[in-house]
């Protein structure tokens, strides 16, 4: 192993981190009360569009947003060798892709049971922007830091860009995330009623779990 990859981050698991477990999974505990309870279920196939439409903000949430955290923190969660951790990295970000995917799709195929247009939203711009940011930079990182193709100096240069793109999606994809929340009060026109008040609650589970994944990346350093 060369010495880039015999570098280490100081990344115990702290209390922030434990914080952004927490977060995230109330964020899919409510997001699934909300479906199961307010919105009628979820299931990829059914005739009902309703029921289709809520596959995509459970898999963005649980899916795309969580595993994305989870994937962050992988350094700081996963007590192995430095490889390892690389792997379980790489791994949760690729299921975070797969399931974002999907749910993506079930948004376009809700949208044809209606034959209603895709992407007018500043919601869907912001998560089909996110996605293929996403992929690309899941690319770069396998490339740049698991294939044994590039040098050490090029790692080196490339892990700060590659730590703050990181960052940066995953804000982008809590902000596709809450203004899908946002349309999706606005559509229902819900006034101020429990499921008005389960969504409110479902985003600020969401916007706390990326800033404790945010606060907990911040911690560590590398030496």
């Amino acid at each position: 192993m060369d010495s880039f990859e015999r570098g280490r981050y100081r990344r115990t698991a702290s209390g922030i981190t434990a914080l952004a477990h927490l977060m995230g999974v109330l964020a899919i505990l409510l997001v699934l009360v909300w479906l199961l309870h307010f919105r009628g279920g979820i299931h990829y196939d059914s005739g009902n569009p309703d029921r289709v439409f809520n596959v995509h903000p459970f898999l963005m949430v649980f899916g795309f947003v969580f595993f994305a955290g989870e994937a962050i923190m992988a350094y700081k969660t996963v007590s192995a060798e430095r490889k390892v951790q690389k792997f379980a990295h790489m791994v949760l970000h690729f299921i975070a892709i797969v399931l974002g995917i999907v749910g993506l799709c079930a948004a376009f195929k809700y949208h044809n049971m209606l034959s209603v247009k895709h992407m007018t939203s500043l919601h869907s711009w912001i998560g089909m922007g996110t996605i293929c940011f996403y992929i690309l930079q899941w690319l770069f990182g396998f490339c740049v830091f698991w294939l044994p193709t590039a040098s050490n100096p090029t790692r080196a240069r490339a892990l700060p860009w590659h730590i703050c793109g990181g960052r940066a999606l995953l804000y982008m994809a809590i902000v596709s995330a809450l203004t899908g929340l946002m349309r999706k009060e606005s559509l229902q026109q819900l006034g101020w009623s429990g499921e008005l008040r389960m969504i409110n609650f479902t985003g600020l589970a969401i916007l706390l779990f990326g800033i404790a994944v945010d606060f907990s990346i911040g911690l560590a350093h590398y030496v």
